[in-house]
């Protein structure tokens, strides 16, 4: 599956009840997401922490539907022509530096 592709797919699955939360209900989701992500990295197993990896995805992709982001044209647009900060496919930004 594609990133578009999962993408449409969470909007068919979940549209109408994203929109009516909003971005700020659904980032709040996202976060707790992120938090289980987290506790799933220090302590759940590999098939925990793949779930939760889905789970961050998804939510991710719940709120670029809701704020009307294509997120592969974004990532392209970012990304595509290499690191955004040297213009590197392999980084060679200052450790200091983002990215």
């Amino acid at each position: 599956m594609t990133l578009s592709e999962f993408q449409q797919l969470i909007r068919t699955m979940y549209h109408d009840k994203d929109a009516a939360r909003g971005v700020e209900g659904t980032f709040m989701w996202l976060t707790e997401e992120i938090g289980e992500l987290a506790t799933a990295l220090r302590s759940g197993t590999p098939e925990e922490q793949a779930l939760e990896f889905a789970d961050v995805l998804a939510w991710l992709a719940t709120i670029a539907n809701v704020a009307g982001i294509d997120l592969d044209a974004a990532i392209a647009t970012k990304y595509g022509g290499g690191c955004p900060g040297c213009g590197q496919v392999a980084c060679i930004c200052p450790d200091a530096e983002k990215p």
